[in-house]
């Protein structure tokens, strides 16, 4: 997955294709594994789960981007006009603090809808699960990207991104299919196996998450909408793997223990979950 410091009508086979996509997560096995002793880990680092053979083949799995003056293409850029009349509000910071993918800071992009602040310290698991699970979807898009290479849209409207550092290493970097969407999604199906009862507002995370590339104009819709595909097929992929299923029941652990602890979110989650509401008109 590249690193950065913030990373990392539409066609009818693309809408059909994404109602699996959003469908629920898989489900778990009927007695998971013991939770294994957290081992030390550094922060900012992991590798992920899944060897490159086991990837999901991401330019099997989306069709090919809206073709130019095509309906798919007219609506890309009709939700980015109105993504580009958010910027200066709530939203548009939301999503300039969604770009982050560097640990310690990205382990709490979900914290509100899970009810618990993430650290290495109190959650290792699950922190650890965030991390290695970040690395597989965002490297599971990166063979579709790197075959279609879009133009970003801060690259063909001439505005600013809401992260102007990153523009330089962005440029180069396909725009379809949304790495961070990709990450973002998986993880909202990862938590939601993990706390069940907090599934829906753990995928109206996910679906903010990947809207914030919008927002942020970096991203058109049909990368976002593609990119769900990519990661449920992650997550799929990931069901087989003995050390995810591990974290995934050490998480749910140390979920529960941490709201016993009273160890609540790090930030303003009324404000965050009211201006994650707010989103492009036009948006599917």
């Amino acid at each position: 997955m590249m690193r950065r410091s913030s990373r990392l009508p539409l066609h009818a086979g693309l809408g059909l294709a994404l109602s699996a996509a959003i469908a629920a997560p898989a489900l778990l096995q009927a007695k998971p594994p013991a939770a294994p002793i957290a081992r030390p880990m550094a922060e900012g680092t992991a590798a992920g789960y899944l060897a490159p053979s086991q990837l999901p083949d991401s330019l099997l799995l989306v069709p090919p981007p809206p073709a130019k003056d095509s309906p798919g293409r007219a609506l890309d850029e009709a939700v980015n006009k109105e993504a580009l009349a958010l910027r200066g509000s709530p939203r548009f910071a939301l999503a300039a603090q969604d770009a982050e993918l560097h640990f310690p800071a990205a382990a709490n992009h979900f914290s509100c809808p899970l009810g618990i602040q993430v650290s290495a310290q109190h959650t290792p698991h699950l922190y650890r699960l965030l991390q290695r699970v970040a690395e597989d979807a965002g490297d599971a898009a990166e063979k579709a990207k790197a075959y279609y290479h879009v133009p970003r849209p801060f690259m063909d409207n001439g505005e600013a991104s809401c992260t102007p550092a990153d523009e330089a290493e962005l440029r180069p970097n396909g725009a379809y299919p949304s790495g961070h969407t990709s990450i973002g999604w998986a993880w909202a199906q990862v938590l939601s196996e993990a706390d069940p009862a907090r599934t829906d507002a753990l995928m109206a995370r996910g679906r903010s998450y990947g809207e914030s590339r919008i927002v942020c104009n970096v991203h058109w819709q049909s990368d976002v909408l593609a990119s769900r595909i990519v990661a449920a097929a992650t997550v799929a992929k990931l069901q087989d793997n003995p050390q995810f299923r591990a974290d995934l029941e050490g998480a749910r652990q140390e979920i529960g223990a941490a709201r016993a602890q009273g160890l609540t979110p790090a930030k303003d989650c009324a404000a965050e979950t009211k201006t994650q509401q707010v989103r492009p008109a036009s948006a599917l």
